[in-house]
Order: C-alpha cells, then sequence, then structure tokens
C-alpha cells in the first residue's frame, strides 16, 4: 500500500517536522509514505480569497494522478466523515480488499479545499469538529494511519 499526502504549506516548525519523520519512520513497516507539500497562496489585497483557493486548487490537482487506476483520493475538510480509529482501520483494509494500491489524504490550506478538487475526490473525511491547522493536521493524520494499521495487525497499540 502507498499514501501520499498532498498538503498546502510547509512545516516550519521543527518540532512538527520531528513527528512527521518519527511517524513516517514507523510507517515504513506498512506502507510507502510520500509527502507532497505545495506552496500556500498568499492571501493580499490583489489576491480574493476565491483567487488563492482556486490557486492552491490547481495545484493539488496537478499533484493528483492523471489516471487515478487502483487508487483513492480522500479530502480531509470539516464536514467529512468522522470515525473511530477501528473503522479508519476497517477503512484501509476495505480499499485494500478492493484492490486499490495507493490511498491519498489532501490537506487544504487556510481556506480549505476548493470545490474542482473536491470533485475529483472519492469521499471526504473529517479528523474531528475542532479547527486545526493544516501543518498539525499531517501529524495528526500520520498517527492515525499508523494506528490503523497496528490495528490491523493485530499488534499492540495504546488505545
Amino acid at each position: 500500500m502507498k499514501v501520499t499526502i498532498i498538503s498546502v504549506g510547509k512545516l516550519k516548525e521543527k518540532y512538527l517536522k520531528d513527528a512527521v519523520a518519527e511517524y513516517t519512520k514507523r510507517l515504513s513497516k506498512y506502507a510507502k509514505i510520500e509527502i507532497i507539500e505545495l506552496q500556500d497562496e498568499k492571501i493580499t489585497d490583489n489576491n480574493s480569497l476565491d483567487n488563492v483557493k482556486n490557486k492552491e486548487g490547481s495545484a493539488i490537482l496537478k499533484a493528483l494522478p492523471s489516471t487515478p487506476k487502483n487508487q483513492y483520493i480522500v479530502a480531509l475538510t470539516l464536514d467529512g466523515v468522522q470515525s473511530d480509529s477501528d473503522a479508519f482501520s476497517e477503512f484501509f483494509k476495505s480499499k485494500m480488499t478492493m484492490g486499490v494500491s495507493h490511498i491519498y489524504f489532501i490537506i487544504g490550506g487556510t481556506l480549505g479545499i476548493s470545490d474542482i478538487v473536491l470533485s475529483h475526490c472519492h469521499t471526504k473525511m473529517s479528523l474531528s469538529k475542532m479547527t486545526f491547522t493544516h501543518q498539525l493536521v499531517r501529524v495528526i493524520l500520520l498517527e492515525q494511519v499508523y494506528r490503523a494499521f497496528k490495528i490491523l495487525g493485530n499488534e499492540k497499540y495504546h488505545r
């Protein structure tokens, strides 16, 4: 299984970079992890909110596969489906059973994900009803993916 995280915005804080590196290392036993960082657009008087969201959306679309065979694309949004860790592990199990070999998770920028990108996604998921920075979402997502693979392998992991 390959998991790609497409994220708008770069990690700047060392503690977040360290956490991402740690979970990426842990996950290497279970899946190939790829993280694609995209430049976030600056909000200015000359760059409207819609324009910012659309520019970031165009960059996300360029990072997605042109032929999504055996691939599944998930947008992380506030209004997406929420699940617990066991259900999230079942999500991976069901996708693998269906022959999906590559799952993409999209983390939008400050303004979220554009409608054109959402139209390319198979589903929307939410990690919480709370709002987190897109940088922190990357760490939370990696931890939950790691936890899902540990659950699937019936391996011990704190719950």
